[in-house]
C-alpha cells in the first residue's frame, strides 16, 4: 500500500510539472505574439533607437561606451552564439552521446538544436526587418534583424542542453549550476548583439522569448519521452 501511494505521488508531481511547463509555454508564446505585433506596427522603433544611441559615444556613434576591452569581450562572447560555434558544439555533444550509446538522447539533441535553427531562419524570412541603420555595426551581419538569431539559437540550444544536464546531474547544487550557466550564456550573447549595434533590443528580446519557448517545448517532450521510454533507462543499458 505504501509503495502504491508513493507511485501515485510521483505521477502527480510529474503531471503537475508538465502542467506548469505547458502554462509557462503558453505565457511565453502570448508574450512573443504581442511583442511581434508591436514591432510590425512600429510601436517599438523609438525605444529601440533610443537604446542603441545610449550605447554609443554621442560625439562619435561608431565608438561604443565603456573601455576598449569591453568591445573585444563583446565580440568574443557574441561568437558563442554564431552558427559555426553552436553547430560545432552540438556536433561534438551528439558525437559524445552516440559513443556512449545514448542514441535517443543524441537524436533528441540534434532535433531540438536543428529545429531551433530552422525556426529562426523561417521567422527572419517572414518578418524581414532591416538591420539597425542609426549606428555603425561593429560586427558583420548578413541576415534580417527580427528575431535575433544569436539570441534565439543560443537560448534554444544552451537552455535545452542545460535542462538535459540538469536532469542527468546528481545533487541540487549541480542542477542549479548547469541551468545558471546556460541562462547566463544566453543572456550575455543576446546583450552583445545590442551593444555591437547589429540588433534592436526588441530583436533580442523576441529571440530570447522564442528560444526559451522552443527549449521549454523540447523539455516537455523530453519529460514525456522519459515517462514512456526513459532517458534514465537508456543510460542504464
Amino acid at each position: 500500500m505504501k509503495k502504491l501511494l508513493e507511485y501515485v505521488a510521483r505521477r502527480d508531481r510529474s503531471e503537475l510539472t508538465l502542467l506548469i511547463g505547458g502554462l509557462l509555454l503558453a505565457i511565453l508564446a502570448l508574450g512573443t505574439f504581442q511583442l511581434a505585433g508591436k514591432v510590425v506596427e512600429g510601436d517599438t522603433q523609438a525605444f529601440d533607437e533610443r537604446v542603441l544611441r545610449a550605447l554609443r559615444d554621442p560625439a562619435d556613434p561608431s565608438v561604443p561606451i565603456g573601455p576598449r576591452w569591453l568591445r573585444v569581450a563583446a565580440l568574443d562572447i557574441t561568437s558563442l552564439g554564431s552558427p559555426t560555434v553552436i553547430g560545432l558544439s552540438v556536433a561534438a555533444i551528439v558525437g559524445f552521446l552516440l559513443l556512449q550509446g545514448m542514441y535517443r538522447t543524441a537524436l533528441f539533441v540534434f532535433i531540438a538544436s536543428g529545429g531551433g535553427w530552422l525556426l529562426n531562419n523561417a521567422l527572419k524570412a517572414v518578418f524581414a526587418r532591416p538591420r539597425p541603420a542609426i549606428v555603425p555595426h561593429l560586427h558583420e551581419v548578413m541576415s534580417p534583424s527580427f528575431p535575433s538569431g544569436h539570441a534565439m539559437t543560443s537560448a534554444a540550444v544552451y537552455l535545452t542542453l542545460g535542462a538535459l544536464l540538469m536532469h542527468i546531474s546528481k545533487g541540487r547544487l549541480t542542477k542549479i549550476y548547469c541551468m545558471t550557466i546556460a541562462m547566463l550564456a544566453t543572456l550575455l550573447i543576446g546583450s552583445t548583439r545590442v551593444y555591437l549595434g547589429v540588433h534592436y533590443p526588441t530583436d533580442v528580446l523576441a529571440g530570447w522569448l522564442i528560444g526559451m519557448s522552443w527549449a521549454l517545448m523540447c523539455w516537455l517532450v523530453e519529460r514525456r519521452i522519459e515517462r514512456q521510454a526513459g532517458l534514465k533507462k537508456e543510460q542504464a543499458t
